[in-house]
């Protein structure tokens, strides 16, 4: 199946990196959210993204800032989806906001359309359920930065069939990435580890063992990894972890995803990480 146009639903942190990718390898997108504001931002973030891009790799800048942007329509109506070939869907890690966004999209895409759920813990196939079309959804769970991430976590959901996981696997081919399948499980892979080592950071920093600093230092340096897990959390946005780690601990009934009650607490003071310039750092000044 030809893709020609990409619809990408949210224009978040997410939604703006998988637009950018698309539109830097030659996609047409159409980027959607619920107000012209949170799209002018979205825009704003975009160009700033594609200008670094561009110069970092030492091209023309002007030029390719010109041609990406003229391959992204931004909307605020489903109705523009009735000539997407392939849905990205971005929205916030809520059941009820999911639902609704998948009864506007199963009203006006065309048959043939495809669903890749961009989430990072909840179930593809209670997604898919929400549609007519079972076999044509699954989940791809990019990684943040998009544009710099070249591996993508592709869920198989109970009905998806090997028809769409090939078409996908292409799909992130042609946007310069790699995908690695796997079964549809709540957190998947990634997240399953991930959030269970982020939310016992945060339990070692609760119980005073250590300072943030030395618990990211221990894995940057004893480890090797680029960036320690509060440092992460910060970057995801600590209002998604919380809302990962409930989900994991709803499904799993498990009392090793009890979210730390740091965690919450900091989420209620809106201390969210990068996005809101303060969570396990400062980033005041630094964008």
């Amino acid at each position: 199946m030809g893709i020609e146009v990409v619809g990408v639903v949210g224009a978040g942190v997410m939604g703006r990196g998988v637009a950018q990718n698309l539109a830097q390898t030659n996609h047409r997108v159409i980027l959607l959210d619920v107000s012209e504001a949170i799209l002018e931002q979205a825009k704003s973030e975009i160009e700033k993204n594609v200008r670094f891009h561009r110069l970092f790799n030492k091209t023309n800048a002007a030029e390719s800032l010109k041609s990406t942007m003229s391959r992204i329509e931004f909307s605020t109506s489903y109705s523009r989806f009735a000539e997407a070939d392939f849905v990205v869907e971005n929205v916030t890690e809520k059941w009820p906001i999911k639902q609704k966004v998948y009864e506007q999209l199963e009203a006006v895409c065309p048959k043939h359309t495809i669903y890749a759920a961009n989430t990072s813990a909840i179930s593809i196939t209670r997604i898919a359920s929400l549609t007519a079309r079972a076999s044509q959804v699954l989940g791809m769970h990019f990684m943040n930065p998009v544009p710099m991430k070249s591996t993508v976590e592709v869920i198989r959901g109970y009905h998806t069939s090997d028809e769409t996981i090939e078409i996908a696997n292409s799909f992130l081919s042609n946007m310069g990435k790699q995908g690695i399948v796997v079964r549809d499980s709540p957190g998947f892979v990634s997240n399953r580890v991930l959030m269970l080592t982020i939310n016992e950071a945060i339990w070692v920093l609760h119980d005073g063992v250590a300072t943030a600093e030395d618990v990211d230092r221990i894995f940057e340096t004893c480890f090797g990894h680029k960036m320690g897990p509060l440092a992460t959390a910060d970057l995801i946005g600590l209002d998604t972890i919380l809302f990962s780690i409930e989900t994991l601990y709803e499904s799993y009934n498990d009392s090793k995803f009890r979210p730390c009650p740091l965690l919450k607490k900091m989420v209620d003071a809106g201390l969210h990480g990068r996005k809101s310039e303060h969570g396990f750092y400062s980033y005041r000044g630094t964008e």
